[in-house]
């Protein structure tokens, strides 16, 4: 994605909002998670002029400018003149959507406010997706740069939505001249936040696939807001990758959480994870896995370089991610309430849903003789 000439960006620079103090700045998706976050941020920040606020309700920012309004209206566009920057964080990630309906909305949801920046005359975008994009893979690089490849397939939880999100990006600048984009993506964000990753800590026993090598990268929700911040101020620009610095190999993590691991072939897992998310026993596909595998660790040098740095270390990072699913307990992928738990137990769980997939699969060859 270009970056303004520098005149532009200095002319920028002094763009002042009736405060006089700094640029003018509307955030989607305001009103919870991340969104929420950042608003409150920006808000209390001398550097920030005004912020506009927008999604389906109202958030809990007194200082914000609240707008309340479907992100996939058009009349967003209206909502946003006066803004010199608009970061897009309504996005929709949950397991437990649906997939079409999901995509249907993230992606929508993006082209949306994209041309409806360009119409209002926002001089530039920021998006968030994740760190997921570059793909987990065993030949990655330890780290990766912000330039490597994307080579991730739509085959792991809204992960298909997050590599046409980067493709709007790039062509974003191209389709609405005098918009830039920034794109923001973070490692496995921790913080209020329940994906495929952070239930992974929520399991009796950390699944290990047998000849893989995980590498554990974590960011922090705080860290997150903090670079989107940077991106807004454009301290950094470009494709901008956040998070701790370092990584945890799947040893540091199983001694420093307290969790033994299961080890299972490869084709063992994956089949029975395949095979328990098509007949609907757990909300994640197989694609997941692989982001427990392999590496997929970025080096965040643009923000680095820009002065940034990370408040939060990996370790800390994991002591505050099984903090916060103290109690909570998933198979697979799937939660169960505390009575199922205590019946299945640990392994029991396990073994119980593999053995569901297993019964479904012998009945459905019964039923094609």
């Amino acid at each position: 994605m270009s970056s303004p000439d520098p005149q532009v960006r200095a002319a920028r620079n002094h763009t002042t909002g009736p405060a006089g103090r700094g640029p003018v700045v509307a955030v989607t998706g305001a009103a919870t998670g991340v969104g929420a976050l950042l608003t409150e941020r920006l808000a209390a920040s001398d550097e920030i002029g005004r912020v506009i606020a927008l999604d389906e309700r109202r958030g809990e920012c007194a200082a914000a400018e609240w707008h309340v309004l479907d992100i996939r209206d058009p009349a967003v566009a209206e909502k946003l003149r006066g803004a010199d920057v608009v970061v897009h964080l309504a996005l929709d990630l949950d397991l437990e959507t649906d997939a079409a309906a999901r995509t249907a909305y993230n992606v929508r949801g993006t082209q949306t406010v994209l041309t409806a920046a360009a119409a209002a005359g926002v001089h530039r975008a920021v998006l968030c997706t994740s760190a997921m994009v570059y793909g987990a893979l065993p030949d990655n690089e330890l780290p990766l740069s912000e330039d490597a490849e994307l080579r991730a397939t739509a085959e792991a939880t809204g992960v298909g939505d997050l590599l046409e999100i980067e493709r709007l990006a790039r062509r974003a600048p191209r389709a609405h001249p005098g918009l830039n984009v920034t794109v923001v993506r973070p490692a496995v964000l921790v913080g209020g936040t329940d994906t495929a990753l952070t239930r992974y800590f929520e399991s009796p026993r950390l699944l290990v696939v047998a000849g893989s090598r995980p590498a554990w990268q974590f960011c922090h929700v705080e860290d997150l807001c903090g670079a989107l911040e940077y991106a807004v101020l454009e301290k950094a620009d470009g494709e901008l990758a956040v998070g701790c610095d370092g990584w945890l190999e799947q040893e540091e993590v199983e001694e420093l959480s307290g969790i033994r691991r299961m080890e299972l072939p490869s084709a063992v897992a994956l089949g029975a994870a395949a095979r328990l998310h098509r007949i609907g026993l757990t909300p994640s596909p197989a694609g997941d896995l692989a982001y427990t595998m392999y590496p997929w660790v970025v080096s965040g040098s643009r923000l680095h370089d820009a002065g940034w740095r990370p408040r939060w270390t990996n370790e800390e990072v994991l002591a505050a991610l099984l903090e916060e699913v103290s109690g909570r307990h998933t198979v697979a992928g799937r939660r169960l309430g505390r009575k199922d738990a205590t019946a299945a137990g640990a392994a029991g769980a396990t073994v119980a849903l593999l053995g569901a997939a297993a019964v479904v699969r012998r009945a459905r060859k019964a039923r094609r003789r």
